[in-house]
């Protein structure tokens, strides 16, 4: 049996420890697809979104070898995208979940980031536009070396913005992040601009499943549970939403008072 090795909530936010990183995605696979199934006894279809990051591999090659779950009846989304990299780049992240995920499973629909679009603002305006025309029901996403969730980075990251979806600037923690995941050579490799679903459209999903490996988001961890609710952590506000679940294994925790 998979058990959590601590288990505690903060605020509105559950934490689950696990010994393991493959405990710890085995624990999200099952928190996501009890959350996708319920909602799917009441509602013709759903509608998720997903992060790409190497943090979420284990969970996600679980969730692609799933024959339970009615994908046929789920629209995706991701929540950011790089840009500048030329839409065969195999770092562009709606390359990464098509590889992992997308391609695997039979989604009702698969909506990409166009990040190479000639025109950005409009492309902000049309990706919007999908977002909204019905409520987001299940996001699983990450947490960054500087606490961002999507490409919230802390510098211009906003609890209160009035977009969902936004060209942004990433920071050299943020950059650096993508060469330790292996991504990338060298920090100059790693694009400037992005495009990211803000913190308003991230809160807006009925449920988050939090997903976060490795001693190296440690510190981001610590300043999510323990700091204040603000912006200069930008995960802090997980802690603020109704029906959170975040997963840890034992190295991400390692710095909590357990």
């Amino acid at each position: 049996m998979n058990q959590a090795i601590q288990s505690f909530k903060i605020d509105e936010l559950q934490v689950y420890v696990y010994g393991s990183r493959a405990g710890m995605g085995l624990a999200a696979y099952h928190c996501y697809k009890s959350h996708v199934q319920r909602m799917l006894e009441k509602q013709a279809f759903i509608r998720s979104v997903f992060a790409a990051a190497r943090s979420q591999n284990d969970f996600l090659e679980i969730l692609s070898q799933d024959n339970d779950i009615d994908f046929d009846r789920i629209e995706a989304f991701h929540m950011d995208e790089y840009m500048s990299l030329g839409k065969d780049a195999p770092q562009n992240f709606g390359n990464f979940l098509r590889k992992a995920i997308f391609s695997k499973r039979p989604f009702r629909k698969v909506n990409y980031v166009q990040s190479d679009a000639d025109d950005i603002s409009a492309e902000c305006a049309r990706y919007e536009a999908l977002l909204k025309e019905a409520s987001l029901d299940i996001v699983s996403l990450g947490i960054g070396e500087n606490g961002h969730i999507a490409f919230n980075d802390p510098h211009e990251a906003s609890f209160t913005d009035p977009r969902w979806v936004r060209e942004t600037t990433l920071d050299d923690i943020c950059r650096q992040q993508q060469v330790n995941d292996g991504e990338f050579s060298g920090i100059n490799e790693v694009p400037r601009q992005a495009l990211t679903l803000t913190i308003p459209a991230l809160m807006s999903c009925r449920y988050i499943v939090g997903i976060v490996p490795t001693e190296r988001k440690a510190k981001a961890v610590y300043d999510m549970i323990y700091g204040p609710v603000s912006e200069t952590c930008p995960a802090s506000i997980l802690r603020r939403h109704p029906n959170v679940t975040l997963f840890l294994d034992i190295d991400a925790a390692k710095l909590l008072k357990l």
